[in-house]
């Protein structure tokens, strides 16, 4: 039943990203907004996320209610949006874009540290909770893909308040709540901060999110001038997703033949991957399949990496942080500065540009992990010598 619970939520979340990542550039567009005001909106959603889930993250460690504080910010999200419907002009669309994205984005961290904790010693069965996530991002995006073209992309601002409902109906679900005692001066937030592999993997995460901003913003507006349809487009993202569900299914496999920084060099190399057949073979349906495929490797295996690693690189009193500055520094911080930097680079290189830097940056990200490669295995190594003392 605890499975049940926790999948829940996962899958009404990511069916929101599933409706926003590939339409919200699409309906902002049919807005009447330009290439370069869609990139500073869709912006904002990620700038959201260097603070929010930081402020819920140290709410979360300081009053150990970290249920409360998912359903509290799942209800705002909720009641925020509303200001949706009445929106009209770009610091109008602005406003409503951070507040309610301010709270969508300060509940997933909070919750990851809930499951993990929910799952007890069974925590290699994350991933197979998460991607619950991935299928209600598959299913929105089909579905919504083939509405949108069936009737109109007008209905994107009422599909997303039906979603938000569910979120904080899936909210409500009684779970266990983590306790921890405040943490000692050895184990204090920002002495496990300053440790190099923990600046090293929170600038890869950034560089990685960085590198998805042409991606997230651009994409299916690429396709569209491409001649592809929304449903076709909707596919496309579907089959990136269901490719990271298959990996998901099977990754605690990799986990055990597998050294935690040969799982993300090897993701991040083949992201770059990704982003350079995008760039250069956008027109052929064949090399987007391939490409989509690929989804697996930049966002499945290089998420479920990260998640471990910060389990198992800070205390249990730091979960809440911990979980809140990998969400922000990456997804948030990177994701910002990722599409203003498409915007700047689609209004005056092109789209195939900006696929193009997408493609030097995760290569960038690859080899701070090559080169970082023993540094990442000692602090593990440590963490299970300290685990088992």
């Amino acid at each position: 039943m605890v499975l049940i619970r926790l999948s829940s939520f996962y899958f009404f979340y990511f069916a929101l990203l599933g409706v926003m990542a590939p339409y919200m550039g699409l309906f902002l567009e049919s807005e009447g907004f330009s290439l370069l005001e869609i990139s500073q909106l869709t912006s904002i959603l990620m700038l959201t996320k260097v603070l929010a889930p930081n402020i819920w993250g140290a709410l979360a460690d300081r009053l150990q209610k970290r249920l409360w504080l998912v359903r509290c910010g799942s209800l705002l999200t909720l009641l925020t949006f509303l200001a949706f419907f009445t929106a009209s002009g770009f610091w109008y669309y602005a406003v409503v874009i951070m507040l309610f994205s301010f709270f969508w984005n300060a509940v997933l961290p909070q919750y990851e540290v809930l499951t993990l904790h929910n799952l007890g010693a069974e925590k290699s069965r994350y991933s197979r909770i998460r991607l619950w996530g991935s299928i209600g991002f598959i299913v929105s995006v089909v579905c919504m893909g083939s509405i949108f073209d069936a009737f109109s992309i007008a209905l994107f601002p009422a599909i997303l308040l039906i979603i938000i409902c569910c979120i904080f109906l899936s909210s409500l679900w009684r779970l266990s709540e983590p306790r921890c005692e405040e943490a000692t001066d050895g184990q204090a937030f920002g002495a496990q901060l300053k440790h190099p592999v923990v600046i090293t993997f929170f600038a890869v995460c950034f560089l990685l999110q960085l590198s998805h901003g042409a991606y997230y913003t651009y994409y299916s507006i690429y396709l569209e001038t491409l001649g592809y349809t929304k449903t076709t487009i909707g596919l496309l993202w579907a089959l990136g997703v269901i490719a990271e569900v298959v990996l998901f299914i099977g990754m605690h496999l990799w986990f055990r033949r597998a050294t935690l920084d040969n799982i993300m060099f090897w993701a991040l190399m083949l992201t770059a991957l990704r982003w350079l057949m995008i760039a250069v073979g956008a027109e052929y349906q064949l090399v987007l399949i391939f490409a989509q495929v690929l989804h697996a490797l930049s966002f499945g295996a290089m998420h479920a990496a990260a998640i471990y690693f910060v389990h198992h690189s800070f205390a249990s009193s730091s979960q809440g942080r911990a979980q809140a500055l990998y969400s922000s520094a990456g997804f948030g911080l990177g994701g910002a500065v990722g599409a203003v930097l498409s915007g700047l680079l689609v209004e005056y290189f092109g789209y195939s540009a900006a696929f193009m830097v997408s493609f030097f940056l995760a290569g960038a990200a690859a080899s701070v992990i090559f080169i970082a490669r023993k540094s990442f295995r000692a602090r593990l190594a440590e963490h299970e010598a300290l685990s088992e003392s």
